[in-house]
């Protein structure tokens, strides 16, 4: 069996629960397929390896690419079902008119709107182009959430909106450059287009006449939470010559205009006008769930009291619902405007709390405003939302925002500890106070930085004579820890770059092997900080790499910081420094 049978075959067993009888034997039987290919190009994409299985498993369970989309997200657990069903009229019609995956397709297709990829891959199913077994990996570590070049898109999303927008205006100049008039098609939604960069690729190919680009929005009035206002159809018109609105859930008319649009000389919009609802896909659970840390911040922003003795100003782009404001605290939803959440606060009176809502990957579209905040804005509070591992949280917060004046990084994982950084941000309000909140459901630890919040809290106070091995874990890692009880001594920090008394240091000096543990990215984080502060002999576990594209229990697992993983991680160093105590008195 090649690796990458065996590695669809492990992700997809592991769901296998969830699979009909039916869905189960076709997908035993495309696993055989893909372990009988010979794999030895390591050149050859994922999907023309599962093409080739799809053509040799020709059957199909579901002829109906929105039931095979259902399928997908029930199986994932999670996912964007609502967009993708929003858009997929559009991408039928986009595979109609031969703009995916052919060589001789009539224009360049650009997906904006990154995560409808599973659109793609439920037409690509119906049409015979992939097997079921990929489609039963989605958000689990095999397909991927969003558009990548190893499943048939030329240009990718990395973590930001928008980006597809200014990937199309490049991709049109260029072919502009070369004197081709080949038109390139950019999919994006209402949503998207309240991203700076967007305003600025429209603004840029109108001023430049640039002719053969033609966007498509989904306008379903919906981003994350529900739009402020519809799409302004006079903007579109104020910056394209032609501007084509039809149903968009009807895929014959999306077809027939698109077409046109392509064969017709000269820049044009297309607006579909689409219906979408939630924004996430959860399974339903038969046992109610509490909610995640970070869905709890609203109740603990409204009990926090404020130096004006007014109500937080509180600002975010989208992501209300993450952080569980709505019928806690007054707050701005500025769409996916991350820029004008934090150019918000500038001119607000300093003695007020001011509150930025954002996920930990999009408040870096807003760095050059956050520069601008964290020299003059007093009293200034960034939320950074997070679930993946190394991209975002606390470590881009580090790493980024601690190279501008006056910052502090935390990520508290009790009640208590939130409120102790609001305290210090009152008491030093000229710093900006960054809290990573992290969108995971776990116990609290039993013990909390909230009496010194840049100080660190013993979890699992050693012996006076236990000189071996500590560990020191940041924020939710330290709720991991708890769980592998490996018996060591350990120690809880709620700050990223913590300010250690001079008595915990010289206990903590006392120790053979520190362990930090973290989750997020260790360059430059957390253990870093450790050692190169207080020279520690730290030895760092944490994520190396960047995020993968699967949920947060699989990140867990992929990254070493399963529980059980840390338990026998933690067993192996206290077994090696036990070794080199033993040698050293021999």
């Amino acid at each position: 069996m090649n690796g990458l049978a065996t590695h669809y075959a492990e992700v997809s067993a592991a769901h296998h629960d969830r699979l009909t009888p039916a869905e189960a034997a076709l997908v035993e039987k495309e696993g055989a397929e893909l372990a009988a290919l010979d794999l030895q190009d390591t050149a050859v994409s994922p999907l023309e390896v599962m093409r080739a299985v799809a053509a040799a498993v020709p059957e199909r369970l579901y002829e109906d690419s929105r039931e095979v989309l259902h399928r997908m997200h029930e199986i994932a657990g999670s996912g964007t079902l609502q967009s993708c069903l929003s858009s997929l009229p559009t991408v039928h019609a986009c595979f109609e008119l031969g703009l995916v995956g052919g060589g001789d397709a009539p224009a360049d297709l650009i997906v904006g709107r990154g995560h409808i990829a599973p659109s793609f891959y439920a037409e690509y199913y119906v049409r015979g182009q992939l097997p079921f077994l990929p489609l039963t990996t989605l958000h689990r570590g095999g397909l991927t959430g969003v558009v990548h070049r190893d499943w048939g898109f030329a240009n990718t999303m990395r973590y930001s909106l928008g980006v597809g927008l200014a990937q199309a205006v490049s991709r049109a100049r260029d072919l502009d450059r070369q004197g081709s008039d080949r038109k390139v098609v950019c999919l994006a939604g209402d949503g998207e287009l309240h991203e700076g960069i967007t305003f600025e690729c429209i603004r840029w190919a109108h001023d430049t006449g640039l002719d053969n680009l033609v966007l498509v929005v989904d306008a379903n009035d919906r981003g994350i939470e529900p739009l402020d206002a519809p799409l302004n159809r006079d903007y579109l018109r104020s910056y394209f010559p032609t501007v084509v609105e039809v149903d968009g859930q009807d895929a014959d008319a999306v077809r027939d205009a698109l077409a046109d649009l392509i064969a017709r000389p000269g820049r044009a919009a297309l607006v579909c006008r689409t219906v979408k609802t939630d924004h996430s896909f959860k399974a339903p659970s038969a046992v109610p769930r509490a909610p995640s840390f970070a869905a709890t911040t609203g109740r603990m922003l409204a009990a926090v009291a404020t130096p004006s003795g007014r109500p937080p100003a509180v600002f975010t782009a989208d992501m209300a619902g993450r952080f569980g404001l709505a019928g806690h605290v007054d707050y701005d939803n500025t769409g996916l405007a991350e820029t004008l959440s934090v150019g918000l606060t500038l001119a607000l009176p300093d003695d007020d709390l001011k509150v930025v809502a954002t996920d930990a990957m999009y408040y870096m579209d807003s760095l050059s405003m956050l520069t601008e905040a964290a020299t003059d804005v007093h009293h200034l509070m960034v939320l950074a939302g997070r679930n993946w591992a190394a991209w975002g949280g606390a470590a881009n917060a580090f790493n980024l925002l601690s190279l501008l004046i006056d910052t502090r990084v935390y990520e508290p994982v009790t009640e208590a500890e939130f409120h102790a950084v609001a305290r210090r941000l009152a008491a030093e309000p000229e710093t900006v106070h960054v809290l990573s909140m992290v969108d995971a459901r776990f116990e609290a630890p039993a013990a909390d930085c909230s009496a010194a919040v840049d100080d660190g809290a013993w979890i699992t106070p050693p012996d006076e004579d236990d000189n071996d091995t500590l560990v020191i874990s940041f924020g939710y890692a330290t709720t991991l820890v708890e769980q592998a009880a490996t018996g060591l001594p350990h120690l809880h920090c709620a700050a990223l770059n913590p300010l250690l008394t001079r008595p915990l240091l010289d206990r903590i000096r006392r120790f053979r092997r520190v362990v930090s543990v973290e989750y997020n990215g260790a360059h430059g984080g957390f253990g870093a900080w450790l050692r190169h502060r207080y020279l520690l002999p730290v030895v760092v576990h944490g994520v190396e790499n960047d995020i993968d594209t699967c949920v947060h229990e699989e990140q867990l697992r992929r990254h070493g910081m399963a529980p059980d993983q840390l338990a026998a991680q933690l067993s192996a160093v206290r077994t090696e420094a036990g070794d080199l105590h033993a040698d050293a008195r021999s």
